[in-house]
């Protein structure tokens, strides 16, 4: 068993998991390449990806999986998680069988507010002591732009929850909640709402304390396009992004960790002021630099520590 964290434990989102990779539940030859994937972290999908004639051999086999892979040093360095259905469905409960595999975590889809997150953990409470599983050890990310109605409910998270790891947003379910036809401009760009959906969730997470984990991008073909999406996610807040395809991961573990240059920079800030004790205001390379400054530099460093190159 893992050790179960103390009540009231918050997640780091300084520690962010990079890459999530998606893997329906129900195929044998993608769950058995996984672990050589290297993304941070598996999601075992029981959701969309799994037909619903088959979501029983998926649930099977995603405990299978859990189990050769025993929680704690096992697993390594890769976290398995795993997406059931909406809690508005029959579906989810049968889902939460996993839970005699120890996952790591559970994503939930189409949530309205933290309200969900809520009602997840009392049954993982639950279901925790029932398998034998570390209380308090199985964590909660929604997909928390859906839903119309979770959008006006981004900033509900803060303190929901003290298994709450993270928010992710999707694009898709969104589109269709709302009617649309397309959630793209004509050239290509979220059209607004969506940018919306992406910026409350940011915030929402940052407000309450967790990793801000960007949505996918579609066309796994694309890595150019690929590249700038998470690039481009990074520089907004966003610390981490999920994959859809294996050749994805490496591009994404790329974007999400410190470059040569941000680390040759950020040692440069934090020895600054550590030369500098008490200085609230140092000067660097025509460039003055203050805390907030300090505090990203040593995010960059922290981060370099736990994916080192």
């Amino acid at each position: 068993m893992t050790t179960p964290p103390s009540k009231g434990f918050a997640p780091d989102p300084y520690a962010p998991l990079r890459s999530m990779l998606f893997i329906p539940a129900d195929s044998e030859r993608k769950l058995a390449k996984g672990d050589a994937t290297g993304a941070d972290a598996l999601i075992l999908d029981l959701e969309d990806a799994v037909a619903p004639s088959r979501t029983h051999i998926a649930r099977g086999m995603a405990l299978d999986y859990l189990r050769s892979r025993s929680a704690g040093a096992g697993r390594g360095k890769q976290q398995l998680w795993v997406r059931i259905n909406p809690l508005s469905t029959p579906a989810a409960l049968l889902d939460l069988m996993v839970v005699a595999g120890a996952p790591d975590g559970i994503v939930l889809p189409k949530v309205d507010s933290a309200a969900d997150i809520v009602q997840l953990s009392h049954y993982l409470d639950a279901l925790e002591v029932r398998e034998g599983v570390a209380q308090g050890s199985i964590r909660i990310m929604p997909v928390a732009t859906e839903t119309a109605k979770s959008l006006f409910t981004l900033g509900s998270y803060e303190g929901c929850s003290a298994r709450l790891a993270g928010l992710t947003w999707g694009a898709e379910d969104i589109a269709a909640a709302l009617g649309a036809s397309t959630n793209r401009r004509p050239d290509g760009e979220y059209d607004s709402v969506y940018e919306l959906a992406r910026t409350l969730c940011l915030s929402g997470a940052v407000a309450a304390g967790v990793q801000p984990i960007d949505t996918i991008w579609a066309d796994f073909s694309d890595e150019p396009g690929l590249v700038r999406d998470s690039t481009a996610a990074r520089r907004r807040g966003f610390t981490g992004k999920i994959a859809i395809h294996p050749n994805q991961v490496a591009a994404i573990n790329a974007a999400f960790s410190p470059s040569a240059e941000e680390l040759a920079w950020s040692k440069k800030v934090v020895d600054l002021f550590e030369a500098n004790p008490g200085m609230g205001t140092v000067g660097l390379e025509g460039k003055m630099l203050d805390m907030p400054h300090l505090k990203q530099a040593r995010r960059v460093l922290e981060l370099a520590q736990r994916f080192p190159a």
